[in-house]
């Protein structure tokens, strides 16, 4: 886990992000234990209520539940869910692209075969 001390994003957001990517992703799975709460505070030489917050985030998300005692784990993910999860993500990167496009006077035209050819190239990686 890579944590960005001068990102401008929050280090518990930082960790809950890719912790849910991980989950999203099949990464961690279903009644997977996240690490400890003091255990990835120290690995990130952060403060404990840093990743605890993060946790919780995850748990008020419905991504995990805390077991007393026990730590955090993963909940089933229901794959609709995901599916809406994933497609809000492409959404909003898409909707950066197009800003980014316009700041630099790309033509519509012009975004959509970059698109086109980003799309080849990953398919052929």
């Amino acid at each position: 886990m890579k944590i960005l001390q001068n990102s401008g994003v929050p280090i518990y957001q930082q960790i809950a992000e890719q912790l849910k990517e991980e989950i999203l992703s099949g990464k961690l799975k279903q009644g997977e234990y996240l690490p400890s709460i003091r255990g990835l505070a120290k690995d990130l030489k952060i403060s404990v209520i840093t990743t605890m917050k993060a946790y919780e985030q995850l748990a008020e998300e419905g991504l995990v539940t805390a077991a007393q005692g026990k730590g955090f784990y993963v909940n089933a993910q229901d794959s609709e869910m995901l599916k809406e999860q994933h497609l809000r993500k492409v959404e909003s990167a898409l909707l950066e692209a197009i800003a980014a496009a316009k700041i630099a006077g790309m033509q519509e035209q012009e975004l959509v075969e970059t698109l086109k050819t980003l799309i080849a190239m990953s398919e052929d990686a």
